[in-house]
């Protein structure tokens, strides 16, 4: 089972206006789910091997009780279209079922249903679209990308590559647990992964390996020579000794020949992050910037004076580590629900300034959602405004859309107050 992983994390807004609690339990977001897919020489002349991964977590998706448990249904369309003339080459279109017997599993986001499909196709270029309904909540997301299905009719070639979770030895060989999510850790020294080389001869190839960080700038590097076989040759490789900071890479696969120049090669985009922290938290320098609402300027300081990234790193999980209500687990619940609200503003709130630093995105992301919203957005005589009012505190909070573009300032915030409010 080969697979080119691409990660996809779909998390699409499916409000335009801000949540709160008189509206009663409401997703925020469309059914996430992550996609794999792989282009792999195919027994069939002329054509090519496309095998796609769709993994579900339980808690994207919406379980029914039943007698025997807990069921939830969704189904799953793939469609590849000529990239130029968006004409239907291929369809696929098939339904998933998962059961459950507890209905804690059912909100667990580290359970999960992964579907496998194979197709044997042209090699070239498509409009990949992947479409996921969750059956039960009607909900729906669709991803679309333009991908290219590889040839594999030259005198060597090498396949896509698949990041691998586990290596595990068995009785018809080595099987591998890919990882579909597309990430590392903090934690992480190594990084394991799959792919194959294609010859029409037995002879001896070098190949050298590279992890690039998104700057540019070479992480690792490292060569290797094989005797391949004639035919398919299946490479479980890998690499140690590695420090990944938080933030995007891409791992390079390239053969080489006799003058150390690229015959052929392949790449793979992965990224890491912090060890049972929000995979939205990408960037630790933003991450900083973005506790504002909750640090003060000197405890942010603190962090942000700190040039050295493991040590700025340490210093961000020690702030974060005296917020914890739970400092035995793993889950943090004061720093998901801080950063959850940062990424719902992002997507909700549109303006001058980016969702979680505009005026909305500063009350939400500080109180949460309000008790009652009063929207006005068309009067004859005033501007569009929003009322976000809150119970607990006594307090109400006008905004005003001064532009008619969706720009809503706070009128009368009292910024040099606003410290009183942190949670």
């Amino acid at each position: 089972m080969k697979i080119f992983i691409i990660l996809l994390f779909v998390s699409v807004s499916l409000l335009a206006q801000v949540e709160y609690s008189g509206e009663g339990p409401k997703s925020q977001y469309l059914p996430k789910f992550f996609i794999d897919m792989a282009s792999y020489e195919s027994q069939d002349s002329g054509k090519s091997k496309m095998d796609v991964f769709i993994k579900v977590p339980y808690s994207n998706i919406q379980f029914l009780k039943t007698d025997n448990g807990y069921r939830a249904k969704y189904s799953i369309t793939v469609s590849l279209y000529d990239e130029d003339d968006d004409i239907l080459k291929l369809e696929k279109l098939w339904n998933e079922k998962v059961e459950t017997k507890s209905f804690k599993q059912t909100s667990s986001a580290k359970n999960f249903n992964v579907s496998y499909k194979s197709f044997v196709v042209d090699p070239g270029k498509y409009k990949f679209t992947c479409k996921l309904e969750d059956v039960n909540s009607r909900k729906f997301s669709v991803y679309e990308q333009i991908i290219n299905v590889s040839e594999y009719d030259d005198s060597i070639g090498v396949s896509g590559i698949v990041l691998v979770s586990e290596f595990i030895e068995t009785n018809d060989g080595t099987k591998i647990i890919p990882n579909i999510s597309n990430r590392v850790t903090s934690r992480d020294s190594s990084i394991s992964f799959f792919y194959e080389i294609y010859s029409d001869e037995t002879r001896q190839v070098d190949v050298s390996y590279a992890i690039i960080r998104n700057d540019g700038e070479a992480l690792y590097s490292k060569e290797n020579t094989f005797r391949l076989e004639k035919g398919k040759n299946e490479i479980n490789e890998t690499l140690d000794n590695i420090v990944f900071n938080l933030g995007d890479y891409k791992l390079e696969v390239k053969l080489l020949d006799e003058d150390f120049k690229m015959i052929k090669g392949s790449g793979k985009l992965f990224s890491s992050k912090i060890f049972g922290f929000p995979p939205s938290i990408s960037d630790l320098d933003l991450a900083v910037k973005q506790m504002q609402y909750i640090a003060t300027p000197d405890e942010i300081d603190v962090i942000q004076d700190q040039e050295v990234y493991t040590e700025k790193l340490k210093r961000y999980l020690v702030f974060w580590k005296k917020l914890d209500p739970s400092p035995n687990t793993i889950e943090n619940e004061t720093l998901n629900e801080y950063y959850r609200r940062i990424e719902y503003a992002n997507a909700s709130f549109k303006g001058y300034f980016k969702g979680w630093r505009s005026d909305m995105g500063m009350v939400y992301v500080t109180l949460g959602a309000p008790d009652q919203v009063t929207r006005r957005p068309y009067e004859m005589d005033s501007k569009p405004y929003e009322v976000w009012s809150y119970y607990v505190i006594n307090r109400s909070f006008v905004f005003v859309d001064q532009t008619n573009f969706g720009d809503y300032r706070l009128q009368n915030p009292a910024y040099g107050d606003w410290f009183r409010y942190r949670p």
